[in-house]
């Protein structure tokens, strides 16, 4: 069965968009059909995957608005299994164009369930907010993972967010479940990523991953080359560490050799 997973955290820079690219091309290479979706108008995810968002013409914004179909915004990227609905500057404008129509929490999933079947897993990087995109987002979702921060009032907020599932999942979303929490940015040399790390696993007990995202360079060059970590530096620890996270989520070992779409090779 094919499953819907929303990253999601209303505070910036905690990895979301690290976290969605990279669990993507892991759950790829493990053989699975993956659908990235990018619903932040930053386009972070349409670009961090090698696709220049300036020569998008087709996106999520024409999901949303209901103007195309899912399939005729779908791009392929570097690795075989994983397919990308890019984003651009134009979703910017699709919570004022939505706000007075009907049934506007439900666009995004109505779109995902005519294509959902032939995918193993869809992941949505949501935007920094808790607007109408991320509304969005989690009423498509099955479940939700949370990137939390491994720094000073990383917590904060996560009250927020917590409200706010629960508010979807009362009344919009029933089904809607907390795949986990993934701490991120880690440096293990301070005794603040520690207590960061130990504070989470208190509040949300076994739906912190046992893998831990660390700082790494290579992580943060990657984007900028248009490349998930695997095909930028698939022996840094950055890589390492995602690789883990995908075997998590999955719940059992995979085979790390390079499914890569033919011609293409590794940075």
């Amino acid at each position: 069965m094919s499953k819907i997973i929303a990253i999601c955290n209303q505070k910036g820079g905690v990895g979301k968009t690290t976290t969605s690219i990279n669990l993507a091309a892991y759950l790829a290479i493990a053989g699975k059909k993956v659908m990235l979706i990018d619903l932040d108008p930053q386009a972070n995810t349409t670009s961090g995957i090698g696709i220049n968002k300036h020569d998008i013409k087709k996106s999520t914004y024409h999901i949303l608005l209901e103007e195309l179909e899912l399939k005729d915004i779908l791009q392929k990227t570097e690795i075989d299994n994983l397919v990308l609905a890019p984003s651009n500057l134009d979703l910017t404008g699709a919570e004022v164009e939505l706000v007075g129509a009907l049934g506007r929490e439900y666009r995004l999933k109505r779109a995902l369930q005519k294509e959902k079947e032939k995918f193993d897993f869809l992941i949505i990087d949501s935007p920094p907010s808790l607007g109408l995109l991320t509304i969005n987002g989690l009423c498509a979702a099955d479940s939700v993972i949370i990137p939390v921060q491994c720094e000073y009032y990383a917590l904060e907020g996560l009250t927020q967010l917590h409200n706010t599932i629960r508010l979807v999942k009362e009344n919009l979303n029933p089904s809607l479940v907390i795949e986990g929490v993934l701490l991120t940015m880690a440096d293990f040399r301070t005794n603040l990523t520690k207590e960061v790390i130990q504070e989470a696993r208190n509040h949300f007990k076994e739906k912190v991953y046992n893998t831990v995202i660390p700082r790494n360079v290579r992580l943060t060059e990657a984007p900028s080359f248009g490349k998930p970590i695997v095909l930028y530096d698939r022996d840094s620890l950055g890589a390492q560490k995602y690789e883990e996270l995908s075997k998590e989520i999955l719940g059992l070992n995979i085979d790390t050799s390079l499914r890569i779409t033919q011609g293409q090779s590794p940075a």
